[in-house]
């Protein structure tokens, strides 16, 4: 048992790790920023050490001052949560020969699923299907337009590591590969540290169809159904839900065939604790092996509530070199849940971020309403990080209950000081598409369009 966990990141995702953490009677470590001297888990933790100055790359990015204050506070474990080092290999590997238990995939699991041009020849040495496109990086303009062309337009360019919509750019044509090839390549250096970037055939209006994993020491794997997180702005996801409303109401032989794929890729790469495959998947019905991502996701909690499964206590757990407690046939998807991301933008203005202080904050509750969050009166959120400040997820017996319950529970939340997505949430779930289950990645961006035009009849 781990008698002290340090949790190497901020936010909502620390304090979630923090609350498993207490209820397994583990004393936790927390690593803040000077801007976040104030924030929630700070507060929530049995000891805080401050690793730098605001910028990211002076604090949650730091290996040194990280493992620095895990040696001083004696720790057993470091949990690096989502972003930031989760998903670094290295950071893993000093962790390892720190004698620190990383929690997380092992640094070669997290090596042979290193980029996403990586993951893609695991994926396509186990037979699991891939949409046509280069079979590695693509090192220069000539050699993308020579694919492009033989793979036909339109095209993604897309970033062989990190993720959140940076590093990606569509193209119908030689002149918009051209210019997109440069800026994903520039675009992902800044962010990543890695110009690297691969091609890919565009799926045009796709769903975004992700798994649950998990995997013990012991090489056991199993998986705990599809999220459906095609609800997207830029590429970054809005809303969540599971299960998927499109393989439950119209390709219900599909939820087999990609679970099992997803447990073949993790296989593949002898995979151990909590990941997420990530498909897209057509209006077909075909379906096609996106990324792995080696960590907790942001939309864990849907997983949680249709499973009944802590995924976050199972990480340690499996990290302390326990096995599943599950067989594939223990998980059973019972009601529906929805997740709604609640971010400081204002959706409204190209969902321009609105850091600064709260004046007045209110969440909902009653049956079957959860708030994942850091956030409260008086706080003030920093412009250095992400925009996210909570999670809301509500759950029913049904789709139809979760989505009522959510429509209720966004009513309910009064944030006042900042533009939120709050309202612009609301609309979606009261949206006739939406609430019958027919939307793709390009919905949000139909959904405003639609809103410009009436404004725009409004004003004339």
């Amino acid at each position: 048992m781990f008698e002290k966990i340090l949790v190497a990141n901020r936010g909502e995702i620390a304090v979630r790790i923090i609350r498993a953490c207490k209820e397994l009677n583990i004393r936790t470590v927390a690593v803040y920023s000077e801007a976040d001297a104030n924030s929630m888990h700070v507060q929530l933790a049995d000891e805080a050490i401050c690793i730098g100055k605001a910028a990211a790359a002076e604090s949650y990015l730091r290996i040194d001052r990280i493992i620095s204050a895990a040696e001083v506070t004696d720790v057993d474990a470091i949990h690096p949560g989502y972003g930031f080092l989760s998903e670094n290999a290295h950071f893993a590997e000093v962790c390892e020969s720190c004698n620190i238990r990383f929690i997380g995939p092992n640094p070669r699991t997290m090596q042979a699923l290193a980029d996403k041009a990586l993951s893609r020849a695991l994926a396509k040495k186990a037979g699991v299907p891939l949409p046509p496109g280069s079979d590695g990086v693509v090192e220069k303009e000539p050699e993308a337009l020579t694919i492009a062309k033989h793979i036909g337009y339109p095209v993604m360019i897309k970033a062989i590591a990190g993720g959140g919509g940076r590093g990606m750019r569509v193209a119908h044509n030689d002149i918009s590969l051209v210019k997109g090839y440069h800026t994903a390549r520039n675009e992902a250096e800044k962010a990543f540290g890695n110009s690297g970037v691969y091609i890919e055939k565009y799926i045009e209006n796709p769903h975004h169809i992700e798994i649950q994993i998990l995997g013990d020491q012991k090489g056991r794997i199993i998986h705990l159904g599809e999220r459906d997180c095609s609800v997207q702005r830029r590429n970054q996801k809005l809303i969540e839900e599971a299960p998927s409303p499109l393989l439950e109401y119209k390709f219900r032989k599909l939820r087999d065939k990609i679970g099992k794929a997803a447990v073949k890729i993790a296989e593949a790469a002898h995979y151990t604790n909590a990941g997420t495959v990530e498909f897209i998947v057509d209006n077909h019905g075909n379906f096609y092996f996106l990324e792995v991502n080696k960590r907790i996701q942001v939309e864990h909690p849907v997983t949680e509530e249709v499973t009944g499964i802590d995924l976050v206590r199972y990480q340690i757990l499996l990290a302390m070199g326990e096995l599943l407690q599950h067989s594939q046939g223990d998980i059973q998807i019972k009601g529906h849940a929805i997740e709604c991301r609640i971010n400081a933008e204002d959706p409204f203005d190209d969902f321009r971020p609105s850091p600064g202080r709260i004046e007045m904050y209110f969440q909902p509750g009653g049956r079957g309403v959860r708030v994942d969050t850091h956030a409260y009166a008086g706080y003030t959120i920093p412009s250095a990080y992400d925009s996210m400040i909570g999670k809301l997820i509500t759950t029913g017996k049904d789709r139809r209950e979760a989505m009522d319950r959510m429509n209720r529970a966004l009513a309910e939340y009064m944030i006042t000081g900042i533009k939120t997505t709050v309202s612009f949430q609301q609309a979606i779930m009261q949206d006739p598409n939406f609430r019958r289950g027919v939307y793709s990645t390009g919905f949000v961006e139909q959904l405003l369009g639609g809103a410009r035009r009436e404004l725009i009849e409004e004003k004339t």
